[in-house]
């Protein structure tokens, strides 16, 4: 700063706050009268902004603190600008006063400084910001006149604003300097990027006074055959294999299936050969093909109208859009072989472009024959140069085909066999030439089943399985044809146990299931001898293995960063100046409030480091009023997420401490917790997808295990996604924290301590023994959640419910849909003696292989899993405590569905534990979440029916 005053402004030596030397201009003339004192800055040039701002560091004695002073002085100075196209200031001219200067504003003191101590004067630091404009000149002087006060000059900061260059909504603007006046809004034209076209036009930003770019108008999208990559930045042409046809701000779309494209940057795909796709069908839609043949054409006649039944197709050719034809030929009547019918027959609703599987045929010849065609198309059936697929029947009028058979009743039946007979149909309508039995195994498709032809009213079915429940229906043939199928019964051959037990039997085989139980007592009364002693050793040794937490294990990679406990410092603050890094609140924006923590708040907002870009960022905030414990307490976790780094585990950006309210700031996750993300997308993603997170977890606790980090609290909860479903592990020791406060179903008090029940390994409750293998423990159930999209573990069983299953050799069954392969490493991780679980590393390697082999996902877990189930489990009402099935369906609050049930034939336990997925649906069950917590009470059904049937035996 060139200095070239009226009265003395004195440059001298001090220091800043940090204790660095600083060199200040100074002015104390507080007992002259008429004080008019300048000091000039350097010519500054303008580089073409048009509006100039200035900070100011500065302090001021308070005039009250100095004796004798003078009604002439001053807490306040002047601000000063004077525009030159050179510099050609002198220490004359211009003139020092305010014409040609040209006054920006007088500065006052927020806060003056009055006490003095032994060193000199405690001084007050205050900072003012100023602006001004237009500027027009190439540049320009500033001054600041001090009129009788007694102050301090610190430093002067000379800056102006401008927008950066910017690529957004598809058009790129340069960088842009802000306006002449603060309110000011400067308009640029944006360029589309290469491959981009205009969407609407004229496409513009205005940049404001404060340097940032608003009021987006028009955008630029990229072109069919185009996507937006890096963070739409740049148009790419779509690869091989994918497609866009509109310009549209979506990504290429993979081509449908049976479809390709010839070159890159395609907007549409073509069907393969045998493959169409209509007018109207949307681009992304995969191309179909020609249904096959309808089934199974069953026929009534009544003299002469006829009611024609079939089957759909099995394969509509990929489109829902399938439709019948109905070919009538009338044969005979010497007319020398078959030929169209003739206008006058009548079909109802109509004869082409049928929707149900079904027509009504009346004003047929008598005694006549008749061959009906029943024709498969859709909409691509015109597109194709054969003719449709049909299926035929032949029929004679004037002769009524039987009634349904009414009654059928079983004589008998051993292990593989059944014995059936019913009786003749109420209504023959002729001479019955023979019956027709259909049958499938009831856990089977009806498509599957089997028919066998019987001359009498009796037959004997062989070749069964022990056991099983079969559906039987039978209908009666004339010589017009086959009746109606009877109602659906249901018959079960015996079980190799009820074949072979008799009278004479039963009695030894009590005398020796009694002595066998009597050696299983007598082993579980050693077996808790045993354990009770073993618990005495284990409970000594849970405090001192929690202070081994920092400590290598002996087989650490050389070179490996390991975790120290915070609480192993004398002083925690130590460990958090040394493992966080101390943020300026300055930095920090706080936008919104998301959530509430256990000592705070948890906000949303923005941090800006100086040398580095903005960053949206989470903030953890310690509540007013925290006692020394809670900070230190709140600050730990800081101390604790400071240690690591690793894409899956969540960032520590920094700590405030030295300001109020205390933080801790993270990156921010934009899906929040993972169990509640998983409950708001049930059923959207694919298994890839969820074996891509349960990856992603796995890998960042190999991470934490190797630097001999136990977590303690593994759980869906305590996972964060972002935008990516990039998964990362969170909240790191805030468990051991938590008061006692029972109103928390999730946590238990366990010996001094609370412990989340339903996460946490056997040995860490019975002993508080935490290691990485109870860590692993956890991370099975984490899949369990995962895979069942955010149930909770154990639903709605008690904590202590958990505890006594557990160590009943009760494990999670698999969730609906879950790969067996999956399923299989969750058993591997409950494991009861935990060196018998695998470790994390080998959980990753496990499965980066089913990622690789994607077909070792495709074998699904059986709805009996082999898992042995607790005979009693409360979680789920035991089935033997109902007398009706609807009292069942009331117990577990799905009452709504009992008409469904009925209708269906669902009405006896036996039947109803044999239910399937796909009886579930066609009982008429849609939400999802209705039918997991039916699915699984008829999986705890079957358990305690197998159970109670072993204890019989």
């Amino acid at each position: 700063m060139q200095t070239i005053y009226c009265f003395t402004w004195e440059e001298v030596s001090g220091y800043d706050e940090n204790m660095n030397t600083i060199r200040t201009y100074q002015v104390c003339n507080v007992f002259d009268n008429n004080q008019n004192n300048w000091v000039r800055t350097k010519y500054i040039r303008r580089r073409g902004a048009q509006r100039i701002h200035v900070e100011m560091k500065f302090s001021v004695r308070d005039c009250s603190s100095i004796p004798n002073v003078p009604g002439s002085c001053k807490e306040t100075f002047n601000l000063y600008y004077y525009e030159s196209d050179a510099d050609t200031a002198t220490r004359t001219s211009p003139a020092w006063m305010e014409n040609p200067w040209i006054k920006v504003d007088t500065i006052a003191a927020d806060e003056s400084f009055s006490q003095v101590d032994l060193g000199g004067r405690v001084m007050k630091i205050n900072t003012e910001v100023r602006s001004f404009g237009p500027v027009s000149r190439n540049g320009f002087y500033l001054a600041f006149q001090d009129y009788g006060g007694c102050m301090s000059l610190i430093a002067v900061r000379v800056f102006y604003r401008k927008c950066p260059r910017i690529i957004t909504n598809g058009a790129l603007f340069q960088e842009t300097l802000s306006g002449a006046e603060s309110t000011s809004l400067v308009a640029a034209r944006g360029v589309c990027i290469p491959n981009a076209e205009e969407v609407d036009v004229p496409i513009k930003l205005y940049c404001n006074g404060d340097g940032e770019w608003m009021v987006p108008i028009g955008r630029c999208m990229c072109k069919a055959g185009n996507e937006a990559v890096e963070n739409g930045t740049v148009c790419r042409a779509c690869p091989s294999g994918f497609f866009k046809p509109t310009q549209k701000d979506e990504p290429c779309m993979q081509c449908p299936i049976n479809s390709r494209t010839t070159s890159e940057g395609a907007m549409n795909c073509v069907c393969r050969n045998g493959y169409y796709r209509t007018d109207s069908d949307p681009l992304q839609m995969p191309c179909t093909t020609v249904p096959s043949a309808p089934q199974t054409v069953i026929s009534s006649v009544n003299e002469t109208s006829v009611m024609l039944e079939w089957m759909p197709p099995r394969d509509s050719g990929g489109r829902e859009d399938v439709v019948f034809n109905i070919i009538c030929k009338s044969c005979g009547g010497g007319r020398g072989g078959c030929t169209r019918c003739g206008d006058n027959v009548q079909f109802l609703p109509r004869q082409l472009g049928l929707t149900e599987p079904r027509v009504y045929i009346s004003d047929l010849l008598a005694h006549t024959q008749y061959t009906f065609e029943v024709q498969a198309v859709n909409g691509v059936s015109d597109q194709s140069p054969y003719s449709p697929q049909y299926a035929s029947v032949n029929i004679t009028t004037n002769q009524a085909a039987p009634s349904t058979v009414s009654i059928m009743h079983q004589v008998s039946r051993t292990v593989d066999s059944i014995t059936l007979s019913w009786s003749q149909p109420d209504q023959p309508n002729g001479v019955i030439l023979d019956y027709e039995l259909h049958y499938y195994e009831k856990d089977q498709s009806e498509y599957n089943a089997t028919a066998i032809r019987s001359q009498t009213n009796t037959v004997v079915i062989r070749g069964l399985k022990p056991g099983s429940i079969y559906v039987f229906q039978v209908r009666a043939r004339t010589v017009a044809g086959f009746g109606r199928y009877s109602g659906k019964l249901y018959f079960q051959t015996m079980t190799e146990e009820e074949y072979n037990t008799s009278i004479q039997e039963k009695l030894p085989l009590i005398i020796g299931s009694a002595a066998a139980g009597l050696v299983f007592l007598i082993a579980v009364v050693v077996i808790i001898i045993v354990c009770n002693r073993r618990r005495g050793f284990d409970r000594a040794d849970s405090e001192y293995t929690d202070k081994l937490q920092h400590y290598t294990s002996g087989h650490m990679t050389p070179g490996m960063k390991i975790y120290i406990d915070p609480f192993t410092y004398e002083d925690p603050n130590e460990a958090v100046r040394e493992f966080a890094k101390e943020i300026d609140i300055s930095c920090v924006k706080i936008e919104q409030v998301i959530g509430a923590g256990e000592f705070g708040e948890v906000c949303s907002g923005n941090l800006r480091l100086p040398g580095k870009r903005e960053m949206f960022v989470a903030i953890k905030t310690l509540k007013s009023g925290y006692t020394e414990k809670q900070r230190r307490d709140f600050l730990s976790e800081a101390s604790i997420m400071g240690q690591f780094d690793h894409p899956n585990v969540i960032h520590l950006e920094g700590v405030v401490t030295k300001s109020s309210p205390v933080m801790i700031i993270t990156e921010f996750m934009e899906n929040g917790s993972l169990d509640s993300f998983l409950r708001q997308n049930d059923g959207q993603f694919t298994v890839i997808q969820l074996v891509g997170m349960l990856r992603g977890i796995a890998s960042g606790m190999k991470y934490l295990a190797d630097m001999n980090y136990v977590h303690r609290d593994l759980a869906a909860r305590n996972i964060l996604v972002n935008s990516n479903l990039v998964c990362k592990v969170s909240d790191f020791g805030l468990s051991r924290f938590l008061e006692d406060d029972t109103s928390d179903p999730t946590y238990t008090s366990a010996l001094g301590g609370k412990i989340p029940i339903r996460w946490t390994a056997p040995e860490a409750i019975q002993y508080r023994k935490f290691t990485s293998a109870s860590d692993v423990w956890s991370y099975g159930i984490v899949m369990w959640e995962v895979m069942s999209y955010g149930e909770r573990p154990y639903w709605d069983m008690t904590n202590q419910d958990v505890i006594n299953a557990i160590e009943q050799d009760y494990r999670l069954p698999p969730p609906m849909d879950c790969p067996s392969a999956l399923h299989q490493l969750m058993l591997d991780c409950w494991q009861k003696d935990r060196n018998n679980r695998p470790k994390f590393s080998q959980i990753v390697n496990n499965l980066d292989k089913m990622i690789r082999n994607p077909n070792t996902l495709k074998a699904m877990t059986p709805l009996s899993s082999g898992v042995h189930l607790p005979l009693l489990d409360r979680s789920i009402p035991d089935f033997s405590s109902f007398s009706t099935v609807d009292e069942w369906l009331d117990a577990i609050k799905m009452g709504q569905y009992k008409d469904n049930f009925a209708s269906a034939d669902f009405s006896t336990f036996d039947v109803v534990s044999q239910m399937t997925m796909d009886d579930i649906l066609r009982v008429g069950v849609t939400l999802a979440g209705h039918q997991k917590k039916i699915l699984n009470s008829v999986q705890m059904m079957r358990a305690q029916m197998n159970q109670i049937q072993s204890v019989e035996v």
